[in-house]
């Protein structure tokens, strides 16, 4: 497990960020959604509500942990963006932390919010994907790779 800096943290908590959950189904089609509810908890693991337990990502889920594979989140606010590489850790059904997502469910989404389990994710890879960040250090691995011959006539 790896350790998120502060400021990658402070953006899960910020209701303008953008979080989104990137699985794989059973024949590697990528499944990508939006989730709110996504957020790190205090020991540095990420988690997040699961409203249905019969929905694609669910079941991406379960795939994930009994199949070891990877899982993708990112989190992106203005021109900040992150993509966090983890495995899914635990399945959480009951108990404080279910009823903690089910009360802030209930509060950004009414009364008849659900929350049908909650996952949560080990981060083990941190990957900056800020367009000039991305720009810039692909600028000096391969100066020439992404520079395209008539770049500078056609301007």
């Amino acid at each position: 497990m790896i350790r998120l800096d502060d400021g990658i943290v402070a953006l899960f908590g910020d209701p303008q960020a953008v979080k989104v959950l990137g699985t794989v189904d059973e024949h590697g089609a990528p499944h990508v959604v939006s989730k709110g509810s996504l957020t790190v908890l205090d020991d540095g693991y990420i988690a997040y509500g699961e409203s249905s337990d019969s929905s694609q990502t669910n079941r991406n889920m379960v795939r994930s942990i009994w199949f070891d594979k990877p899982v993708t989140v990112t989190v992106i606010k203005g021109g900040a963006s992150y993509q966090i590489r983890g495995k899914p850790y635990k399945c959480v059904i009951t108990g404080p932390l279910l009823k903690e997502f089910l009360l802030r469910a209930r509060e950004r989404r009414g009364p008849d919010a659900d929350v049908q389990s909650v996952w949560i994710i080990i981060p083990d890879e941190v990957r900056v994907e800020t367009p000039a960040v991305r720009r810039e250090e692909e600028a000096k691995k391969r100066p020439y790779f992404n520079r395209h011959l008539e770049r500078d006539a056609l301007v």
